[in-house]
């Protein structure tokens, strides 16, 4: 109870100094609980949606897969018959054949995409009585005839459409347009996709092609027949051939559709959060470090009056205890509001979470009390131990602890084996000579470079504060110098402190450098091996519609050649019985003028004859192929082929590196018209000297489908720079969360250096220094911090950003950037960062009574 009552009594009493480590233990803690309450409940948006649409027993084709696009840009169907054979099982009440297709497009008459914004779908369908399990129509009718539809109401109020608008839906099949004549409202939460709706026979027509096919048969059970039931009656039916499931089933299948892309951001996130976590544990040791030597005197004359070691480092445990405890409380409900915050952002990009839908399973609250807890201890035990062995010998001493010259020589000693050890292991990824194998060793040397920086951190600062003082602190004079020496006094504090810095750096520098080096390598790439001027590509890689290849084909002027491209799925068996699972890139045959790829032996143009076919580099040094051999080509969803190798392809590219091609006509032999995958792109060459008359002619061929994009090489490298900028810029976002901790940790430890120098401030003060001098030494002890940070996080991101891009070479990126502006961004952004951080403690410093604090022991 003692101990209890001490740990209380000290907790209060430097209660402003343990604000912040509260605060980085909240920051910490609220980012994991929003995470897992933001994924929790668009799981529970999705799984509800999912429960509402699906029928009791959903028929649909065997080879149907919810979560992938057709590549024939045509779903899968099955005959209109099947409903019969399905109406006669034991327990059906009744039986509806439903359209549903994702391969649309739906415009108004300005040509302008009503889908989302966000990746959701554009779904389009018949309405059948199945859809009034999740919607209402709450204005109008339902459609009866093809020139009528219905939308859903919030696709209707984001774009403002009413009753009597006409819009125009673009599918593989064709174009055709029809009015609104009701508008359907969700009865759950609808995540942002876009849903229109025709009569049946309009959907049959204009969505399949066919007019006696479903896309799947939805089937209500009779009252006393469970699903499961009711699916083995009708598979009894069916007799195979046909894929069966209950409304769970169709609702587990359409999560795991989502669920990957959900885990992905889930799990980033909190790898985000574990970085705020190891940062917030620097500040905490520091927090904890500087309040046991501030309280050596205190703690001496406890020891001296009976309390045991164990007493001792039980009380500083027991404040830690305290300190996790309140803010990983607070923790757990800022992130609650974190989540909120996320849903709301995510309804101004277009996907809509209802707050109705908040998911806070109780494994939440009680991960985030768990980790905050636990980390703040674990932080705090180093501290604790060190306070169980003052002497009480320390109570006739001024306050501080003596510095353990031993544990300094086993840090120096552990860090460099722990740094040597990292460097080896980025050596060892660096020389990998496969890419798959370096990961291993560059994420090993990442993380043991890492910790070995942070274990020898106390060292280096003592070198490099030295320098650093030479090259930025001697200026200022007396008052510079100070600043150095108290940034020197306690070594462990300033490597503790500038190592939160360094981690959040470390990150920044490395991806900078990653990013920019896939983007220079990928443009110089495409100097080098791409002859085309154009390149037609359908959004988020949606595969090109007919009409839309055909309108490049025969309306676009001013061009040499068109070359089409098709990934065609097909499984490839060596004569050794090896087998590879993948695709073949059936193309035209100025697709070689288009893309120049390095061929290692026989001729690329030979491949685009009768039955014959090019493969990669790895591939024919693994199987042993030569050109001549014959390879077994298994096409998916047609027959079987054997195709001559023509050549081999060198895989030293970032484009294209590994792909067989073949020609379109030798696909077309062996799969049917209506299993034919749609091109992914087509590339267009001008003519000399009528670059820019193509380009326009190409996107007014094209300019009927907004989906649709039109890229010269200027575009395409734009894009990528865009595309690949963004993610940096997410991910930069997210990194500063640990920045923030990390700047919390430089206030709190110039805050408790202040509290621990007030002494001697005062003496200062008395023989003539001034306020502004004071508050200029504070400021300057903490930018030397903040840049001292900001050098071991540089320097240790160039390195990890060097060896990540020697595995990038191995996937053709071979060009290393070092994007030189940033890094110099960021370096002077750190010095701003020490400045902003020491404000308040050297505001307060100034601030001091000069004979209070002389007086203070």
């Amino acid at each position: 109870m003692t101990v209890l009552k001490t740990s209380m009594r000290n907790f209060l009493a430097h209660k402003g100094r343990m604000a912040l480590s509260a605060v980085a233990v909240l920051l910490s803690v609220a980012f994991v609980c929003g995470t897992l309450v933001f994924t929790d409940t668009m799981g529970t948006t999705f799984d509800k949606l999912f429960a509402a649409t699906s029928s009791d027993v959903t028929v649909s084709p065997k080879s149907a897969k919810t979560d992938e696009m057709p590549r024939n840009g045509v779903p899968e169907s099955l005959p209109a018959s099947v409903m019969e054979l399905v109406r006669e099982a034991d327990g059906v009440k009744s039986v509806e054949g439903a359209v549903s297709s994702m391969s649309v497009t739906v415009v108004d008459d300005k040509n302008k995409n009503m889908g989302s914004t966000t990746g959701a779908p554009t779904i389009a369908g018949n309405w059948t009585r199945n859809d009034l399990r999740s919607m209402d129509i709450s204005s109008g009718r339902a459609p009866r005839g093809p020139a009528e539809m219905m939308v859903d109401a919030d696709t209707a109020e984001k774009h403002g459409l009413k009753l009597g608008d006409e819009l125009r839906t673009v599918a593989v099949t064709g174009d055709f347009k029809a009015r609104i004549v009701g508008i359907t409202t969700f009865k759950v939460t609808n995540p942002g996709a876009a849903i229109v709706y025709f009569d049946t026979s309009t959907a049959q027509r204009e969505l399949l092609g066919q007019s006696d096919r479903f896309t799947h048969i939805t089937v209500a059970a009779e009252n006393g027949y469970s699903d499961e039931r009711v699916k083995e009656n009708v598979a009894r039916s069916l007799s195979g051939g046909y894929k069966i499931q209950t409304q769970q089933e169709t609702t587990d299948e359409n999560r795991e559709g989502v669920g990957e892309f959900m885990n992905v951001m889930k799990y980033a996130m909190l790898g985000f959060a574990g970085i705020a976590f190891l940062v917030g544990i620097f500040l905490i040791i520091n927090t904890f470090s500087m309040l046991v030597a501030q309280r050596t005197r205190e703690i001496g004359l406890m020891r001296a009056i009976g309390s045991s070691r164990k007493q001792v480092n039980r009380s500083v445990l027991v404040e830690a205890l305290l300190l996790g405890v309140i803010g990983s409380v607070l923790g757990v409900g800022a992130g609650v509001g974190l989540a909120v915050g996320l849903m709301k952002l995510m309804g101004l990009t277009g996907m809509e979470l209802s707050t109705d839908d908040l998911t806070v399973a109780w494994t939440t609250p009680a991960l985030g009390l768990l980790l905050g807890v636990v980390v703040t201890v674990l932080a705090a035990y180093l501290p604790a131990r060190r306070a169980g062995k003052v002497s009480p010998m320390a109570a006739l001493r001024d306050a501080g602890t003596p510095v353990d010259a031993k544990g300094g020589w086993i840090r120096a000693v552990v860090g460099l084996v722990l740094t040597g050890a990292g460097g080896f292991t980025l050596y060892l990824a660096g020389t990998a000579d496969k890419a798959t194998d370096g990961s291993l060793w560059l994420g090993l040397g990442v993380v043991l470079s890492l910790i070995g920086f942070v274990v020898i951190g106390p060292v280096l600062a003592s070198g490099m504060v030295r320098v650093l003082g030479a090259i930025l602190l001697r200026a200022f004079g007396p008052v510079g110098r100070m600043a150095e020496r108290n940034a020197l006094r306690n070594p462990r504090r300033t490597g503790a402190t500038g190592a939160a810095l360094m981690i959040g750096l470390a990150l920044v520098a490395c991806l900078s450098v990653v990013g920019s080096s896939m983007v220079t390598s990928a443009t110089d790439e495409l100097d080098k091996s791409v002859g085309a001027d154009f390149i037609v590509t359908g959004n988020a890689g949606a595969p090109l519609k007919p009409a839309t290849v055909k309108a490049v084909q025969d309306d676009a002027s001013d061009l040499v050649h068109v070359s089409r491209v098709r990934e065609v799925p097909a499984d490839v068996t060596a004569p050794d019985g090896t087998k590879q699972e993948g695709q073949l890139l059936a193309t035209d045959p100025t697709y070689i003028q288009d893309l120049r790829r390095e061929t290692l032996s026989g001729t690329l143009a030979d491949a685009y004859g009768d039955d014959a076919m090019s493969v990669g580099e790895e591939f024919a040094e693994k199987t042993g192929v030569e050109v001549g051999d014959t390879l077994t080509v298994a096409f998916d969803g047609g027959r079987t082929a054997r195709l001559r190798v023509a050549a081999v392809t060198s895989d030293d590219t970032a484009l294209d590196q590994g792909a067989m091609y073949t020609g379109i006509e030798t696909v077309e032999r062996y799969l049917p018209a209506d299993r034919m995958p749609l091109e992914s792109s087509v590339l267009a060459t001008a003519k000399d000297g009528q670059e820019k008359a193509a380009y326009a002619s190409l996107k007014a061929a094209v300019a009927s489908d907004p989906t649709v994009r039109v890229m010269d090489q200027t575009d395409y490298k734009e894009n990528l720079r865009d595309q690949i900028g963004q993610l940096l810029n997410m991910v930069y976002g997210l990194l500063a969360l640990a920045i923030v901790v990390a700047v919390l940790g430089v206030v709190n430890t110039l805050a408790l250096s202040v509290v621990e120098r007030t002494r001697e401030i005062g003496l200062m003060r008395a023989i003539g220094l001034s306020r502004r001098q004071l508050r200029r030494m504070i400021r300057l002890e903490s930018v030397v911090i903040a840049v001292f940070g900001a050098l071991l996080g540089l320097g240790l991101g160039l390195g990890w950003g060097a060896t990540a891009h020697r595995l990038l070479a191995l996937e053709g990126m071979k060009v290393l950037d070092i994007p030189w502006p940033t890094l110099v961004w960021v370096f002077l952004g750190s010095a701003l960062v020490g400045l902003i951080a020491a404000l308040v403690p050297a505001f307060r410093a100034g601030r001091m009574n000069v004979l209070n604090a002389i007086a203070t022991d």
